[in-house]
């Protein structure tokens, strides 16, 4: 069982790195908010942040690229009504914070100075997720190269057609510490790792790729022969398996999907849907259909926060708020939206733990956490066996998506053709097509093997990217358009 650090101890480790080198201390964060309070502001914080992060890459056996960073500063957030005023410094000191929270408390259309209450000081209440190590210190560069180099080996001795590997791992260890005028004080310490791997094969003179990787909040210790030869396996299958691709058909027909990192479409297609802000300002193709059908019985989406070591999960959110795990659609039925504090307030709901930003020189947004479809009753074999004519589709590479109109497209990466309900060979070239509220309602039946992914999500909007998760069961949707090369 790792032992999990309690919220103190990420408080004390925060002020350590972020509050105490610059000559500051919890007064100097009063001092600032109050002159952001000292013109009428609904809503005001400071967001300080430390990131250092590292990474290899292995390329022909040779180490290609190494890099390390080190970044810090504070960002100065005072919101009224529907109006942001943001400012940030990469220095940390007293005369930036104040001059920052001086310039960012314009933005009230009060301009007369008023007296500011000091609010009550508190402790925002946060999880235990992850652990609190740092994880670049968890294991030395001499065996961060050898453990490359072991993917490497291990690829090209799985087939000799496999005649390229490419490796990469990546390492952060970031520190928040978040400041509101309310009083709240939050910290996270948050650990994050990923190991990737992409082979290329050549068949005949035709070359087609493979990837897999994986990763999550904890150290490179995570990484075990085991876990590095499943990664290296799903590489090799996917290149392999694309070496023997037949054009994919097109048209309009019934498509499954595998589990676990399929769910990607649910992410772009469903998930930035159901964000507040979308929401609130009427441009998605959910907006003010709460408590209606959108989709299939059966159909279950959760957005969760709270799952331990996952990529996309936070002990408190980037406003300090707790993550949660929301349901957003039960049964079919929409429930909710997930909500910064600022979209919570502007419609009259709490937040759900869902304020992000890339980093301090960003203001949060509502963005999804670990997005995800539960299981129903169905067996994964039972459902490929039930299509007459249709694509079984394993893997997505990239994709793209409308919010307000909820119109998608999506390229499957390694996808099979089925008849009769028999696999009968690989396809290359095929695209999803589709309209994602229509595409729920056509879900027609959900297995029982809900999974995770791996851990490599990247979610971007509007400019910021954050790490995310996503998850599904297999799934049958009927009458999907598929975009396809013969």
């Amino acid at each position: 069982m790792i032992s999990r650090e309690p919220t103190i101890e990420r408080l004390a480790t925060a002020k350590s790195l972020l509050l105490t080198p610059f000559g500051l201390d919890e007064s100097h964060l009063t001092r600032a908010l109050n002159e952001i309070k000292a013109h009428q502001v609904d809503e005001a914080d400071l967001y300080f942040q430390y990131t250092r992060s590292e990474g290899w890459s292995l390329e022909e056996g040779i180490v290609k690229t190494g890099s390390f960073s080190i970044d810090q500063g504070v960002g100065v957030r005072a919101v009224s009504g529907e109006k942001t005023a943001f400012a940030y410094s990469d220095d940390i000191s007293e005369a930036s914070l104040l001059d920052a929270a001086r310039t960012v408390r314009t933005i009230s259309a009060q301009a007369q100075t008023k007296r500011a209450k000091v609010a009550t000081k508190k402790i925002a209440s946060s999880r235990s997720l992850y652990p609190g190590v740092d994880p670049i210190l968890s294991m030395d560069s001499t065996t961060k190269v050898e453990l490359l180099g072991k993917v490497e080996k291990l690829a090209r001795a799985k087939d000799p057609r496999v005649i390229q590997v490419m490796a990469g791992l990546a390492s952060e260890y970031d520190v928040v510490l978040v400041a509101r005028a309310d009083g709240t004080l939050a910290a996270d310490v948050r650990p994050l790792v990923r190991l990737s791997v992409s082979v290329i094969a050549e068949q005949k003179g035709r070359r087609e790729s493979g990837s897999s990787g994986g990763g999550g909040r904890f150290g490179l210790a995570y990484f075990s022969d085991a876990q590095i030869e499943q990664y290296v396996n799903e590489a090799v299958h996917a290149a392999l398996t694309n070496l023997q691709a037949r054009p994919a058909p097109a048209g309009e027909m019934t498509v499954v999907l595998g589990s676990g990192w399929p769910g990607i479409l649910l992410h772009e297609a469903i998930g930035h849907g159901l964000e507040g802000d979308f929401n609130r300002k009427g441009s998605s193709a959910f907006s003010g259909r709460i408590g209606q059908r959108v989709a299939a019985k059966g159909v279950t989406v959760l957005d969760d926060g709270t799952i331990a070591d996952r990529r996309g999960s936070l002990n408190v959110d980037d406003e300090g708020n707790t993550t949660q795990r929301n349901v957003l659609i039960e049964d079919g039925i929409l429930k909710g939206y997930i909500q910064d504090s600022m979209n919570a307030r502007l419609t009259g709901v709490a937040p759900t733990g869902n304020g992000r930003r890339e980093s301090y020189a960003n203001v949060p947004m509502p963005r999804m956490t670990n997005t995800y479809m539960l299981g129903g009753d169905k067996e994964p074999e039972e459902i490929v066996k039930s299509i007459k004519k249709g694509l079984y589709a394993v893997n997505f590479g990239g994709g793209q998506v409308d919010i307000t109109s909820g119109k998608f497209v999506f390229s499957a990466s390694e996808a099979y053709w089925v008849e009769n309900g028999k696999i009968l060979y690989p396809v290359k070239g095929a695209t999803i097509v589709g309209n994602g509220p229509e595409c729920l309602k056509r879900v027609s039946m959900i297995g029982n093997d809900m999974k995770l992914d791996s851990g490599v999500g990247t979610c971007g909007k509007e400019g910021q990217s954050v790490p995310v998760g996503v998850g599904q069961p297999t799934l049958r949707i009927d009458g999907l358009t598929v975009g396809g090369t013969a």
